[in-house]
């Protein structure tokens, strides 16, 4: 039951703030992040144990990728292919080596600094 009344509170604070957020011109991503603030364990604290909405945010995440999905044309994707795969190749190369060297100033091995480099560029 509770997690019932977690989702509707979720809910009617997405439907009420989202919209007002959008016309803002803030956006609806930040508009959620807001009400997850507003109604989380540090806001109003209608929802107390933020493990109770661990499968709602999965889903959440699994939505958003649909919709980038669904508005991603592959011709779009194609004309792109230059500016994704080489600069964005060449930016992960730059960044990877940096952060490898910084790594490796701090004492980390060759190879794990190599992969710590690059695990860090990647995000």
């Amino acid at each position: 039951m509770q997690s019932l009344t977690t989702f509707a509170a979720l809910l009617l604070a997405s439907v009420l703030f989202v919209p007002l957020f959008k016309r803002a011109g803030l956006g609806t991503v930040l508009g959620y992040l807001a009400v997850g603030m507003l109604i989380g364990p540090f806001g109003v604290k209608l929802v107390r144990d933020p493990d109770n909405l661990l499968h709602t945010a999965e889903l959440g995440v699994v939505l958003l990728l649909f919709v980038i999905g669904l508005e991603l044309k592959p011709s779009r994707l194609w004309a792109l292919r230059r500016s994704i795969f080489g600069i964005g190749t060449l930016h992960l190369l730059v960044c990877g080596a940096a952060l490898a060297a910084l790594a490796w100033w701090a004492n980390l091995r060759p190879a794990g600094a190599l992969i710590v480099g690059i695990a860090l560029a990647m995000t």
